[in-house]
């Protein structure tokens, strides 16, 4: 019918042009700290990563008009590091800031601990346009942004990781989900973040063994994909392990950047173009 064909036609005008005003809007915040911008069917977003970001985490939350009440989510190792220091610069910009501390452990990735949170926010009224933070490792993110998708039928959120597997993989494609019983992130979904912000500065309490395993994802993703990049690794490999500001905040952009390419091109792995981060 006449109807169908317009309801057909305008949905259509609907995905065409809606990214374009969500691209511009994305790029509007970008600046020096921006890394990428991931620009997916779903959500266009930027991320920022830099030395001593952390400082510049309300402003940028500011400029992607997000202006409820913030719920940090974190870990209780990363929120004995980071969550004062989160709050305070929340509060200073302006934003009412509650937080919710989980045991840190990948079974706190459980549906027990979701519930536990969306207690949580309902004790505390949350409404749709408040904001989730996930403060913390892979196991933060994909727990905060695993409630940020389902309460309230979607939330905004923001991944802060601090590991260096978070900031170059586990934050960046929106895979959020918790573990059942019988196997590993069986229950979850692809929900994008509205920005992520990497503090590099925030590597330097991570224990040795965490970082090792960042720099294996980081290898990867350039010997996979980029062998300029593996060229830069190892000419200035003393220097990166000793975490310098500037080589390393170059090198987590980087590779950063890498995993926004492979997800902008298969957001949710349905073209098999994704899965060659998975290898190794």
């Amino acid at each position: 019918s006449q109807v169908a064909e317009e309801v057909i036609r305008a949905s259509g005008l609907l995905r065409r042009y809606a990214p374009r005003n969500d691209r511009e809007k994305a790029r509007s915040g970008m600046n020096k700290d921006t890394a990428c911008l991931v620009e997916t069917a779903t959500q266009i977003y930027p991320v920022f990563v830099g030395y001593g970001l952390l400082d510049k985490l309300g402003e940028k939350m500011k400029k992607a008009a997000l202006s409820g009440t913030a719920t940090v989510i974190s870990d209780e190792n990363v929120f004995s590091l980071y969550g004062s220091k989160v709050e305070g610069i929340l509060k200073d910009a302006g934003f009412a800031v509650n937080s919710f501390v989980v045991p840190p452990g990948e079974e706190t990735k459980s549906m027990d601990y979701a519930i536990k949170i969306y207690d949580f926010l309902v004790e505390h009224r949350a409404e749709r346009d408040d904001i989730i933070i996930a403060l913390g490792g892979g196991m933060v993110g994909d727990l905060a942004g695993f409630v940020a998708a389902t309460f309230l039928r979607g939330m905004p959120w923001i991944q802060v990781p601090t590991s260096l597997v978070a900031m170059v993989d586990a934050s960046i494609g929106g895979k959020v989900g918790v573990n059942h019983p019988e196997g590993k992130n069986l229950i979850g979904a692809f929900y994008q973040p509205n920005l992520v912000l990497a503090d590099c500065q925030t590597l330097t309490t991570l224990p040795q063994r965490e970082l090792t395993s960042g720099w294996a994802e980081v290898i990867k993703h350039g010997m996979i994909l980029d062998e300029e990049f593996v060229q830069f690794l190892e000419s200035n490999v003393n220097r990166l392990t000793k975490l310098e500001p500037e080589l390393l905040t170059r090198a987590i952009a980087r590779s950063a950047a890498i995993k926004a390419q492979v997800v902008n091109q298969d957001e949710k792995e349905k073209e098999g173009k994704r899965t060659i981060l998975n290898c190794g």
